[in-house]
């Protein structure tokens, strides 16, 4: 189940909202211009889908983002507990960084969990399946796909260039629960 946890910046221990109301969550992550939707499989879709199939089982609402926010592809991730580089993978997103586009995942199965520093506040939002979560170009965050992280994502971009991170230097993210 999907969940958000709120902070104040300078206080990583006590989450000021703790919600797995999806209705709460979207108006809060609203609020704060982050997006926040769920999606419905047009067919459902066998265990091991290839890209193709997933992408053609949302791709009305994949369309719908596409045509209302300019995004030029869409692609599939998948990550495994077994992966060779899971730990190098999960460094690499653990620390407090922007992209000069919008990140755009939908969560087709699995979790992961998206740290947003925002206002002075940090919002911890658990994806799971069904979600997607659109972290606005410049909006300093993290990602903690855990040490055994499963999920399958569709990613979508106006230019996959766009997508590199910068970190910011902050090492706010390490003062925050991971997601174990």
């Amino acid at each position: 189940m999907s969940e958000l946890r709120v902070f104040d910046e300078a206080d990583g221990a006590h989450p000021r909202i703790h919600t797995r109301d999806f209705d709460t969550i979207r108006r809060e992550l609203d609020a704060v211009g982050i997006r926040f939707e769920r999606w419905e499989a047009r067919q459902p879709l066998a265990p091991g889908a290839s890209q193709a199939d997933i992408l053609a089982a949302y791709h009305d609402s994949i369309d719908r983002l596409m045509k209302e926010r300019g995004f030029k592809t869409a692609d599939v991730l998948g990550m495994v507990p077994d992966h060779p580089d899971k730990a190098s993978l999960r460094k690499k997103f653990l620390d407090e960084h922007t992209h000069s586009e919008d990140e755009v995942r939908f969560f087709v199965e699995g979790q992961g969990l998206f740290s947003i520093h925002k206002e002075g506040r940090v919002f911890h939002i658990l994806c799971e399946k069904g979600d997607l979560l659109s972290v606005p170009h410049g909006t300093p965050h993290w990602f903690d796909m855990g040490p055994a992280p499963r999920f399958t994502a569709i990613r979508l971009f106006t230019n996959t260039e766009g997508w590199v991170a910068r970190m910011t230097g902050s090492d706010i993210a390490a003062s925050f629960p991971r997601f174990e």
